[in-house]
C-alpha cells in the first residue's frame, strides 16, 4: 500500500465495529456460494497485501482450484515509506512482490498454478492510469466472471481508482462486482451513510481460513514492522478489523 496519504489518527476500534447495526444485518455467504468451484474470480490489488488484506480467507479457500483464480497486482507497492532510509522505493519494488509470494504460499495456494499478472504500475498514480486499467480489464474479463476489488470509495486514491475502473469494466462485461472496504474500516463509523450498506454481504470464515490469513498477513513484514519511529504502515487497530472471521464486501 501507499497509505501515507491516509490520516494518522487512530481510527475506530473493533470494539465500536461490534456495536453496527448495519453490520449485525449484512447477510452471510460462504465462498462456495460467492465464487462456486468453475467460477472464475478475477481479482484487482492496487498494492501487494491489499490482496490479502480484503480477501486472504477468500482466497486461501482456492486451494485446489488456483485454475479459477487470475491476481492482478497494479503496482510494485514501492511507496509505501517515502523519506525512509530503511525502505527506499528501489528495495520496496524488490521487496514487497516477495512478500506478496510468501503470502500467497501461506494461503496454502500453488503460486506456480497461479494465473498472476503484475502490471507494474506507479504506487500512488493510478488515477492517471484508470483508462488503461478499464481497458485491461474489458480485455480479460469473461461474462459471469466475480470481479473483487477495494471499494471504490475506501479513500486511498489508488483503491478508489481501482474500484471505478473495475465497476465500469464489470458493467461493461457482465461480471459480478464484489468491493472490499480496507481504509474505510479506519476512518468511517459503524453507522455511517457514506457505505453502500444495502450491498454489504459477509463471507464466512472458518478457524483454518482466518490463521491462513492471519499467518499471510504476516508475511508482509515491511507493512507490519516499524520504521526507526515510525509506526507500520498497517496499524493494529486496522488488523483487528480486518482479522474477524468474516470478510465483509459490497456486491
Amino acid at each position: 500500500m501507499n497509505e501515507h496519504m491516509i490520516q494518522a489518527d487512530a481510527g475506530t476500534p473493533w470494539s465500536e465495529w461490534q456495536k453496527s447495526a448495519h453490520l449485525a444485518r449484512a447477510a452471510w455467504i460462504t465462498p462456495e456460494q460467492l465464487c462456486p468451484p468453475g467460477r472464475r474470480l478475477v481479482l484487482v490489488a492496487p498494492h501487494p497485501d491489499d490482496e490479502v488484506l480484503m480477501a486472504g480467507g477468500l482466497l486461501s479457500d482456492f486451494h485446489g482450484r488456483e485454475q479459477d483464480l487470475v491476481l492482478i497486482s497494479a503496482t510494485d507497492g514501492e511507496g509505501s515509506h517515502p523519506g525512509s532510509a530503511q525502505w527506499t522505493e528501489r528495495r520496496l519494488r524488490h521487496q514487497r512482490p516477495l512478500e506478496s509470494r510468501h503470502a500467497l504460499q501461506q494461503l496454502d495456494l500453488r503460486v506456480g498454478d497461479l494465473d498472476w499478472r503484475r502490471l507494474n504500475l506507479k504506487d500512488g498514480a493510478l488515477p492517471r492510469d484508470e483508462a488503461f486499467l478499464v481497458n485491461y480489464l474489458n480485455q480479460l474479463l469473461q461474462p459471469g466472471d466475480l470481479l473483487m476489488c477495494p471499494w471504490r470509495h475506501d479513500g486511498h486514491c489508488d483503491h478508489d481508482a481501482v474500484g471505478r475502473a473495475c465497476a465500469q469494466a464489470a458493467q461493461a462485461r457482465g461480471a459480478t462486482l464484489a468491493e472490499a472496504p480496507i481504509w474505510a474500516w479506519r476512518w468511517s463509523t459503524p453507522d455511517d451513510p457514506r457505505l453502500p450498506w444495502q450491498r454489504a454481504r459477509r463471507i464466512q470464515l472458518d478457524e483454518a481460513s482466518l490463521a491462513r490469513k492471519r499467518q499471510a498477513i504476516a508475511a508482509h513484514v515491511s507493512q507490519m514492522e516499524a520504521d526507526a519511529d515510525t509506526p507500520p504502515v498497517v496499524p493494529q487497530q486496522l488488523l483487528e478489523c480486518l482479522l474477524q472471521p468474516f470478510e465483509l464486501v459490497f456486491i
